[in-house]
């Protein structure tokens, strides 16, 4: 049962199947992709003279699914060659193949009877110790498995991916009656391992878990905007960040899920369930009915509860939906006292807090919906999954809500809140009244760092596993070395420390400089080794803009200095540290993000790593170390005397004066941004486990401190080659004088400045570059308006 997942089949190419198939692809598993075979030729296949039993006709669905991954944005795979691990085919000529394969995921349509009838075919086929599975959304993996046989109803489940695969971090798991225990468990640790995945493990009923929560609060929320009068616009404020949920709110959410997609999710659990409250709570509502018999679908037909439309300027404005008379208006900007303080709040506990208490017509929307979700969550507990954590976890990986349902209760006050929701007529389930009856006052609390919940009447221990690792969890366990505002260094056990950033955003300042060469000092007396990582919601955005951008408005060309030259001197004592260092990058990792992570013996980014030298957009080249480091790279690839260094050279100042940034992990190794040696890891959670694992790994080897060497330059010779290009970009429209200007800089610190080509410089020289280059830049007022307009608008002007 312990069997690796070698090789996977894919039946049905559409959005989610190819989806699929893009994300087994991304994690190593060969896939083969299946959909049925044409009816009809093409115009274009007729041209060719091509007939119906011709291979690429037979084959043509999934080979265009294939095709169209590599155009697709956000992009399915993590890179593009990873498509050529997915194997086009079809169900006529290539079914049989699914016996070499380990995983079969069926991804038909939502259609019970045809479910049913591609499953008798597969197991026609399938052999023991395949695992087969459905992606379906919602219907009984019971019913669907009716028509097989035993052994094969052991090894069938349900895998809901949610869309799109790559990204969203939930997978429910749900067993059959029959399915085998040990096999969920072994899928499981699969799903979470391998694809990186948060798994939900659901009860077989309509629309599983998160589906089932998130559909009945959507459903709540579009009856109370048109009883209440509330508008499209209110219902987004109220619903959105403020509630701790994503920006999409409500409205936006379900113009991209597709409005006749929800119609069907909730005609599901209507069509299922045999209970009369769940029937009236998911009876199709007329105003959706009536969007989708106008066509009115959403985003994919360009027009739902929002549409976007070209304003008398030219520029595009989004419309808003009235209700009342059907038709579109220019939205209106909501504004309370409870969505002000929601906004100034920090954190999703303290916003939902604020909301509530606001005492408005906002706040007893945000109540009258929170009641009524939490009240559902508490009543379907047993029934949909075995567990608040599981409902909890559901609706945060797969709503993306900052806390799931009882989080959010004990949040707002578990007993405060219980109390008013009686007075107010709701029906509180038992087993919660019966909870606080016996003195609990929430559902989950913490001891030490270890998290417990509620579990059938008593607190059980969450389960903690070794490869998940909580910064937070050590700091309550006081495992916390050395801390100032912007950084702590932490105790991770077994002699390795962690470098956690926590300053607003991450950006790196004066406290976080401060403190990687105090951790230098701490590690270098009594550790084995260092991991560099944070669990904030992106590892880094580079350096400090505001106070760079104050110090050169005042024109202290000193401090400017003395910033820089601290940057580099943390940097470079962090690469000499005689003990290994891990970084491990997570999300966005900008700038003097990168920079941090260069001196590192190895870096295991996140596969959700956005990694880039991105400071030309304000204005500036990397001055911490990064075009030191990039320089170091291409002498080291170009180790020979007599290989020319130039082409890797040419690629970083690309690189660098594009402001590149990588679409993933592995994208920034294509870039060079990341080396070979570096590792990407497909589960973030895993990260500074697997950071500790590699510290100790080369501790117990017998580690050797990288030695500084000679970097062999492009010199003058170089640097004109780069400049050539920039102007060519110039006279051709793509970048302006100053972008010129910024790229001539670049140019001239990555090629060593004016030396011979060839020439053996030291890291101190380039760094002294780097720091000549940024100073300079800094006092020109363009820059100086490209570093406002990043603080103020948060992206790039072109000036």
């Amino acid at each position: 049962m312990n069997k690796p997942i070698r090789k996977a089949a894919v039946i049905g190419s559409g959005i989610m199947g190819s989806g699929i198939a893009a994300h087994l692809a991304n994690v190593g598993i060969p896939c083969l992709l299946l959909d049925v075979v044409p009816k009809q030729l093409t115009d274009e296949e007729a041209a060719k003279g091509l007939t119906l039993e011709h291979p690429a006709v037979r084959n043509r669905l999934s080979t265009a699914a294939i095709a169209k991954l590599k155009q697709t944005k956000p992009a399915p795979l993590y890179d593009e060659d990873f498509a050529e691990r997915i194997q086009p085919g079809n169900l006529e000529d290539h079914l049989p193949q699914i016996a070499e394969t380990d995983w079969v995921i069926e991804v038909v349509v939502e259609n019970l009877q045809v479910k049913k009838d591609l499953l008798s075919r597969i197991e026609r086929h399938w052999k023991p110790g395949i695992v087969v599975s459905s992606n379906t959304s919602g219907i009984s993996i019971d019913e669907m498995a009716s028509g097989v046989g035993a052994e094969f109803r052991k090894h069938f489940m349900g895998t809901h991916f949610f869309n799109p695969p790559r990204y969203m971090k939930l997978l429910e798991i749900i067993p059959g009656r029959d399915t085998d225990p040990d096999l969920v468990r072994r899928m499981k640790v699969i799903c979470e391992n391998v694809l990186g995945k948060g798994v939900v493990i659901a009860k077989d009923t309509p629309n599983f878990v998160a589906n089932r929560i998130g559909t009945y609060g959507l459903l709540i929320t579009l009856q109370a905007m048109v009883e209440k009068g509330y508008t499209v616009e209110e219902v987004d404020a109220v619903t959105g960040p403020a509630l701790g949920r994503p920006k999409s709110a409500t409205f936006r959410t379900l113009d991209l899920v597709g409005l006749d997609t929800f119609l069907h999710v909730a005609d599901n659990v209507f069509e299922n369930t045999a209970d009369e409250a769940d029937k009236a709570a998911f009876a199709a509502p007329g105003v959706l009915k009536e969007m989708v018999a106008r066509g009115w679908l959403g985003e994919k037909s360009g027009q739902g509860f929002y549409r976007k439309v070209k304003g008398s300027g030219g520029q595009s404005e989004i419309l808003a939906l009235d209700l009342a008379f059907m038709d579109y208006r220019p939205q209106t900007k909501p504004a309370s006292g409870s969505l002000e303080a929601a906004k100034l709040a920090k954190g999703a506990r303290e916003k939902t807090k604020a909301l509530l208490s606001g005492g408005d017509r906002y706040s007893e929307l945000a109540w009258d919906l929170l009641k009524k979700v939490l009240v559902y969550s508490a009543a379907k507990l047993g029934e949909i999954a075995d567990t608040v954590v599981d409902i909890d976890n559901a609706m945060k990986w797969g709503f993306g809500w900052e806390m799931g349902p009882f989080e959010t209760w004990d949040a707002i006050g578990l007993v405060r809140s219980v109390e008013r929701m009686e007075q107010e007529g709701a029906a509180v389930p038992h087993w919660v009244k019966e909870w606080i009856a016996h003195g609990n006052v929430s559902f989950y609390r913490s001891d030490n760092g270890t998290r417990f919940y509620v579990y059938e009447g008593k607190y059980k221990q969450v389960e903690e596993r070794p490869e998940v690792i909580d910064l937070r969890a050590l700091k309550e366990r006081n495992r916390t070395v050395k801390a100032n505002g912007g950084a702590s260094l932490i105790d991770l056990g077994d002699g390795v420390a962690c470098l956690e950033f926590h300053s607003p955003n991450n950006a790196i300042g004066a406290d976080i400089l401060s403190m990687i060469s105090q951790s230098v000092d701490e590690v270098r007396r009594n550790y084995e080794g260092l991991v560099v990582a944070n669990q904030g919601r992106n590892f880094c955005v580079g350096a400090n803009l505001m106070l760079l951008l104050m110090e050169a408005q005042d024109e202290e060309w000193d401090e400017v200095d003395a910033i820089i030259k601290q940057f580099q001197q943390a940097m470079y004592k962090l690469k000499r540290l005689e003990k290994p260092v891990v970084a491990a990058p997570h999300r966005m990792t900008l700038g003097g993000g990168v920079e941090a992570c260069m001196p590192a013996d190895q870096v295991i980014a996140s596969a959700e790593t956005y990694y880039g030298l991105v400071e030309v957009g304000v204005g500036l080249i990397p001055a911490g170390g990064g075009c030191k480091e990039m320089a170091l790279r291409a002498s080291q690839i170009a180790a020979h005397p007599d290989a020319d260094v130039q082409p890797y050279i040419n690629r970083a100042f690309e690189t660098i004066g594009m402001a590149k940034v990588s679409t993933s992990g592995h994208d920034a190794k294509k870039l060079g941004l990341l080396k070979p040696t570096d590792r990407v890891l497909a589960n973030q959670d895993h990260l500074i486990y697997e950071a500790k694992m590699a510290v100790l790994r080369m501790a117990q080897a017998g580690y050797e401190p990288i030695r500084e060497e000679k970097i062999r330059v492009a010199g003058a010779e170089g640097k004109a080659v780069m400049r050539l290009g920039a102007i060519g970009m110039r006279e051709s429209g793509y970048i302006s004088d100053h972008d010129l200007k910024i790229a001539g800089k670049l140019a001239h610190v990555l090629a060593g400045g004016d030396v011979p080509a060839g020439t053996l410089v030291s890291e101190q020289y380039l760094l002294d570059l780097e720091r000549e280059a940024f100073l300079s830049l800094c006092g020109e007022p363009k820059t100086q308006q490209r570093m406002q307009h990043m603080l103020s608008k948060g992206k790039a002007l072109r000036n």
